[in-house]
């Protein structure tokens, strides 16, 4: 029976991801995905125009799993830095099956030029995902936030949350042990933080720290308009 072509993409990603598990990323090239996948390599490029092109889709999958496991998790009304602290072991939970390739990711990623930047545009679907969990966790906790971290705050959670998954990837304790008490000593103290940004003493402290993440955010490109000829 004739596979659709939405079955054949998610074979392709299926079959792709479990290589990047059992031989790693470099190991693994796209004619081989197709070979394994029982899929012409043409075919195999129609669905995915490479290897980072994969890359996205497991960023996409590891969120999607990522949410399914900490919403349920989630407290309503509890401290922030508890609900924060669900959120970061369940990401660590999700992402353990490919600890074994992470640096290779992380040596992609860190590229100015990589697609797979979590800050670049293609990664643009994953990290709107990310986004809106860590909007979840806020808005579900019980923590006043001020007005004018309330905004920005999922945003400076996400960059909590790259930062450990930053550890995680060069974490070689048994079962990235060193990372789950990096999660548990830090989501107290982001936590207290968010609670001192209410007071008046600082705000200025506030202003500064938003206005340095403005100043790292890059704009979205402006697509430019043609001149009629």
């Amino acid at each position: 029976m004739a596979r659709t072509a939405a079955e054949t993409r998610e074979l392709l990603a299926d079959t792709a991801l479990r290589l990047f598990r059992e031989d790693g990323f470099d190991a693994t090239t796209m004619r081989r995905i197709a070979t394994e996948a029982g899929v012409s390599i043409g075919n195999a490029y129609h669905h995915f125009a490479g290897k980072d092109e994969l890359v996205q889709e497991l960023y996409v999958r590891v969120l999607d799993e990522h949410r399914a496991a900490a919403a349920p998790r989630l407290v309503d009304g509890s401290p922030v830095a508890d609900n924060l602290r669900t959120v970061l072991h369940a990401g660590i939970d999700v992402m353990a099956p490919y600890h074994g390739f992470g640096q290779t990711f992380l040596r992609i990623a860190v590229q100015p030029t990589s697609s797979t930047s979590p800050f670049s545009g293609e990664s643009a679907p994953a990290r709107d995902r990310a986004l809106d969990l860590m909007r979840v966790t806020v808005d579900r906790s019980g923590t006043k936030v001020s007005r004018a971290l309330d905004a920005r705050l999922p945003h400076l959670l996400w960059l909590t949350h790259l930062a450990v998954t930053l550890h995680w990837v060069t974490d070689t304790t048994t079962d990235q042990q060193r990372t789950r008490t990096l999660i548990d000593g830090l989501c107290p103290v982001v936590g207290r933080a968010i609670a001192l940004s209410r007071l008046p003493v600082a705000r200025g402290l506030t202003d500064q720290v938003l206005t340095l993440l403005d100043s790292l955010t890059p704009e979205e490109p402006v697509a430019s308009e043609e001149t009629p000829s």
